[in-house]
């Protein structure tokens, strides 16, 4: 992240790294590689693959029920967080 001082003073949290050999502190970034896995190996050439299959299964995961946010999909969890007085916003319903 080449602004990260920037984004950092802006934001109220700051902004976190996670240290180099601990995938624990990027859980949900490793979960996601393994759900994305499921679909397509480590080292799979994803040149081989049209950009229609490659929208099914962001369409998959992104509709997807999970456990830690009570059985809500991403999608949910996304389109509640979009203002909804705005026409010119696309929501993923």
């Amino acid at each position: 992240m080449a602004a990260q001082a920037t984004v950092a003073a802006a934001l109220e949290q700051g902004v976190f790294f996670a240290h180099p050999g601990s995938p624990w502190q990027r859980w949900s970034n490793e979960n996601t590689n393994g759900l994305l896995r499921q679909y397509s190996p480590k080292s799979t050439d994803l040149s081989v693959h049209s950009a229609l299959d490659l929208r099914e299964v962001e369409n998959r995961l992104n509709n997807r029920p999970g456990k830690r946010h009570g059985w809500r999909t991403p999608a949910e969890i996304y389109t509640q967080h979009l203002p909804q007085s705005d026409p010119n916003v696309a929501t993923t319903s």
